[in-house]
């Protein structure tokens, strides 16, 4: 009988707000999803990281299987970062989902036209980010059975 090791898909998070990154950390592990997280703090580290560039340079990363995604990054905003990764080859396949707190039509619209597969706008409320975290399943998330570790 042969065994198979299955890789848990890797959640690279853009995000420049510490206090978003832990919210978003901790709505992951109370949602029970044990992807292993990556965190960039904006657009242009996004991009290198994605493409193994700059401080990224020689490093063994698996490529993320899904991306979370804010629009207001400094240096690249989230905009452009989506346009950059669904016009290159390589990366234009990963599913990107823009989390952001954004709820202007313009930001709306402009991520579905550049390529984003789900726009999720950040609830306020924890236990909201938590059912919307939990929710990502879809997209090759691992989920433990055990709310307990």
């Amino acid at each position: 009988m042969h065994s198979i090791n299955i890789v848990p898909t890797s959640i690279l998070l853009v995000e420049d707000n510490l206090d978003d990154v832990e919210m978003t950390k901790r709505a992951l592990s109370q949602g029970r999803i044990r992807n292993p997280v990556y965190v960039v703090r904006d657009g242009e580290e996004a991009l290198q990281f994605l493409r193994y560039q700059g401080p990224y340079e020689g490093t063994s990363h698996p490529r993320p299987g899904i991306i979370l995604l804010d629009i207001n990054l400094p240096k690249l905003d989230g905009h452009d970062v989506l346009r950059a990764i669904k016009n290159d080859a390589e990366l234009k396949d990963i599913p990107v989902l823009m989390l952001t707190v954004s709820q202007r039509d313009e930001d709306i619209i402009k991520s579905y036209q550049y390529g984003t597969s789900v726009y999720i706008q950040k609830p306020v409320d924890f236990r909201n980010l938590i059912d919307i975290i939990t929710g990502l399943e879809d997209f090759g998330l691992y989920i433990t059975e055990s709310t307990h570790d």
